[in-house]
């Protein structure tokens, strides 16, 4: 694709979605079957209105089926994905189009997903992209019958480790996506709807508690530290305030944020999306509550020069002030998410990997122990 995006002063090549290579290779396989010629390239009018003009990488034509194939392009995006085979192929049935998928297309066995439970990995949007495509062909050439297309993709098996997949109880490959067609790099909009399909999943199989953390160093804790299993904490990355607004959507009642102090901190000063972009205010927000502990003027500058929150940490430590500015930083902390999570209960545990525990609300200790018996 040549089309672009400016982020942040970038100039971002856009790509497309396993969902638009499904649909176009899908397409195309059509075209082959009902006429014996394989095309070249195929056109394909994505849901975003941009329109592509996809080159056939395979093109296979035997007895009552053909299949082809599309290579993925994700532009600018880090998509794991990019750059690999999706597959479609077509074969004649007696009526309508049906769409499934094969091998490396992963299958859902967890209730929550766009897909019922035993169904193939392919979402809403995509399944209507094929079924509109090869039906626009059908008519073009005057076919009255059905067609049966199968998705694969030869390395999904693989692929799906380095995705959600697992955590959400898809198996065997990877999920056909895409709810405009177009990838566009680093979208952080993508990211949050990760988030929100694995809340819902957590919903949708019955649970009213949820235990969130930003990303591996408190998956590693959760572990390690309170011998619970991390798989069953969603990660948010830097979005703690668009997935506490997910919880209370989805009608959670109670949430439980773990994290390490690094990200924690800055919910301190009110920052509910912890990216640097943002802002770093981590070291004034520990010597603000290190001041307002009783902290003198020489100790508050060296936790203003820290690099780590380490660091601040052991100041505070050598200071006698660690406690007091702890359990402060930790009300702070929950003040800020109450705010956002208004009728929801919602606590929060900080840590660090050098000192364990540092703070929590008063009522973290308890949201573990409900979420532990009710997972």
């Amino acid at each position: 694709m040549e089309e672009f995006v400016v982020k942040e002063g970038k100039k971002l090549r856009l790509g497309y979605t396993t969902g638009s290579c499904a649909a176009a290779a899908a397409k195309a396989a059509t075209v082959l079957l009902l006429t014996g010629k394989a095309p070249g390239s195929i056109s394909l009018m994505t849901p975003k209105g941009i329109r592509l003009e996809l080159p056939i990488v395979e093109a296979k034509l035997e007895e009552h089926k053909a299949s082809c194939a599309i290579r993925k392009d994700s532009g600018d995006d880090p998509d794991v994905t990019h750059d690999h085979l999706v597959v479609s192929e077509v074969s004649y049935c007696e009526r309508g189009i049906t769409v499934d998928g094969g091998f490396g297309v992963g299958r859902v066995t967890k209730p929550g997903l766009d897909q019922p439970v035993g169904a193939a990995a392919i979402n809403s949007v995509p399944r209507s992209m094929i079924l509109e495509n090869v039906e626009e062909v059908c008519k073009l050439y005057d076919y009255q019958g059905g067609i049966s297309v199968v998705v694969s993709v030869p390395d999904g098996e693989l692929l799906a480790k380095k995705t959600f997949n697992p955590r959400l109880g898809i198996v065997g490959g990877i999920s056909i996506l895409g709810t405009t067609g177009i990838v566009e790099p680093m979208s952080e909009a993508a990211l949050v709807e990760t988030i929100r399909v694995e809340l819902k999943q957590r919903r949708a199989d019955g649970h009213d508690c949820v235990l969130l953390t930003p990303g591996n160093y408190g998956a590693d804790f959760i572990r390690d530290k309170l011998q619970f299993d991390p798989e069953l904490a969603v990660q948010t990355s830097n979005f703690i305030g668009d997935a506490i607004l997910i919880c209370k959507e989805l009608g959670f009642r109670r949430t439980l944020l773990i994290g390490h102090i690094g990200k924690l901190v800055k919910i301190g000063g009110g920052m509910l999306n912890t990216h640097s972009k943002y802002g770093d205010c981590r070291m004034e927000i520990l010597a603000a509550n290190a001041a307002a502990s009783g902290l003198c003027a020489a100790p508050i500058e060296a936790i203003l020069n820290c690099v780590a929150c380490d660091e601040a940490v052991r100041i505070l430590k050598e200071e006698n002030v660690f406690e007091p500015t702890m359990k402060r930083l930790a009300e702070r902390v929950g003040f800020h998410l109450s705010q956002k999570a208004e009728e929801m209960e919602i606590g929060a545990m900080l840590f660090s990997k050098e000192y364990g525990i540092l703070g929590q609300t008063e009522n973290a200790a308890d949201l573990l122990q409900q979420i532990k018996e009710e997972y």
